[in-house]
């Protein structure tokens, strides 16, 4: 129950993540036409610096607003303004000055605590209290002299006075809680290399469980002090130090798992290459382009799991290595080719090209140790199927496009419509809650354009289908 809440807050994550690539190229354009003074000498930089870093400022508001959303049951407006009227309550409650006013005067590290109470944390907890209290109350039904309260528009008041209540407690619990987060953050920061090793190595474990988002905030954003991400972009950030815990994924994403597409492509039966190029061909270049892995991890995630601990302990050496070498470059959605060009002119990148270097020299590291572990214990990554699966081939021309013959096939492989009582979407993935999951034939999935299928639990299934889920999800849900 716990995995499955904590997946439903990565997964609601990707909402307001999904606004960063705006602040990004707004960034990236600035600090191109003024990559010395960082928009301070030219107007026209100035303005899309300034654009660009109003999003940054506002991330945790963002993340209160995108999780109310993301966590609500049917994902409607009234869920995210409720979002929004408890994050104005709770930063107005405990801003410093407010603090001051109910507690007296506060101590050093209280006050330090207080002037700090607008971060991603605050966001998330008061996200999950709105969407709470939304999932909860938005059909209640009020006597008639307040019926026009009734329903959703009430969910915004029951909002504010719980989190008048929250922000009550937070006056005491708080700056302890804000204490140990920060403990924790310097801890993480204090293993240096090997922290960033163990953090890549952990954020391709969890992807299965789609709780890699959840990890990401600890280290991207004001979660526990670190930041990353958000620091590389503003450049408020220190020089040789932020965009550390970012720099390690562009030779894995850009390079090492197009590699691995390689190596599988290489090792497919002659009979399967042709059927198993179009679909590795199309992953390497979205992982390259975009930072995408899903596609291509999913592809052998299942088939062959010893592959994929390797691919997670290669992504913690790569991060270990360039974290240590302090080559950095940032993203603001994925290491890919795009965010790469947008943060060349970032503030606070160091030897960039040198990360495109190394990825070249990964790419043949994934080649040849995939080729190795494929060949050594007989793994069967795509091609290499015992049966061959002929109607494989109209995964690559449903993915091409048409979303209708993709929705009516999942259906049908799901259990039909009747079997599906809710369709959601995250960045790569299909995220359904069915009465049966024996009824779904993940064959059949994976036939009709599936990269991969996940049952969390008897009711839960997570179709893996790549970045344009969102087209798919929305066919199903007009045809449910």
């Amino acid at each position: 129950m716990l995995m499955k809440y904590l997946s439903r807050i990565g997964r609601s994550l990707m909402v307001p993540v999904a606004v960063l690539p705006a602040a990004a190229i707004l960034l990236g354009l600035g600090y191109a036409l003024d990559f010395e003074g960082w928009g301070g000498n030219n107007v026209v930089a100035h303005f899309l610096v300034q654009a660009g870093d109003a999003i940054l400022r506002n991330i945790a508001l963002l993340f209160a607003i995108g999780v109310a959303y993301g966590m609500s049951k049917d994902r409607d407006g009234a869920a995210a303004l409720s979002g929004l009227v408890g994050w104005l309550v709770v930063t107005t409650l405990l801003a410093p000055g407010a603090a001051a006013g109910f507690l007296g005067e506060l101590s050093a590290s209280s006050a330090l605590a207080f002037a700090r109470v607008e971060n991603v944390f605050i966001g998330i907890i008061t996200g999950c209290i709105a969407a709470a209290l939304y999932n909860r109350f938005s059909k209640t039904e009020l006597p008639t002299w307040l019926a026009f309260f009734s329903g959703r528009r009430c969910v915004p008041i029951l909002t504010a006075a719980v989190m008048a209540v929250v922000s009550l407690l937070l006056l005491f619990i708080w700056p302890p809680i804000f204490g140990a987060l920060l403990s924790f953050g310097e801890f993480i920061q204090g293993l240096g290399a090997f922290g960033a090793g163990l953090y890549g190595f952990f954020n391709r474990l969890l992807i299965p469980l789609g709780l890699h988002h959840t990890l990401n905030a600890v280290f991207w954003f004001d979660f526990v002090g670190i930041n990353d991400l958000v620091t590389f972009w503003s450049g408020t950030g220190v020089q040789g130090e932020t965009g550390r815990y970012m720099a390690g994924f562009f030779p894995v994403m850009m390079f090492g798992l197009p590699g691995a597409c390689l190596a599988m492509y290489r090792q497919a039966k002659s009979v399967n290459k042709k059927r198993v190029y179009a679909l590795l061909m199309a992953a390497a270049i979205t992982s390259f382009v975009t930072g995408v892995t899903e596609p291509i991890e999913f592809s052998f995630m299942f088939v062959a799991p010893l592959l994929y601990l390797v691919h997670a302990v290669l992504t913690g050496i790569s991060m270990f290595i360039i974290y240590n070498l302090a080559w950095i470059a940032g993203f603001n959605f994925s290491a890919g080719a795009i965010d790469m060009i947008f943060s060349i002119n970032a503030p606070h990148q160091q030897y960039w090209y040198l990360l495109l270097l190394f990825g070249v020299g990964y790419f043949f590291v994934y080649f040849f140790v995939f080729t190795f572990f494929i060949k050594k214990f007989n793994l069967k990554t795509p091609g290499r199927e015992d049966e061959i699966d002929v109607d494989s081939e109209m995964a690559i021309e449903l993915a091409d496009g048409n979303w209708t013959a993709m929705a009516t096939g999942f259906i049908a492989a799901l259990g039909g419509k009747d079997n599906i009582t809710n369709v959601e979407s995250c960045a790569t993935r299909l995220r359904l809650e069915v009465k049966d999951s024996t009824l779904i034939s993940d064959k059949d999935l994976k036939k009709h354009g599936a990269a991969g299928v996940i049952k969390p639990s008897k009711t839960s299934v997570h179709v893996i289908v790549g970045p344009k889920v969102q087209f798919v999800a929305d066919e199903i849900e007009k045809m449910i």
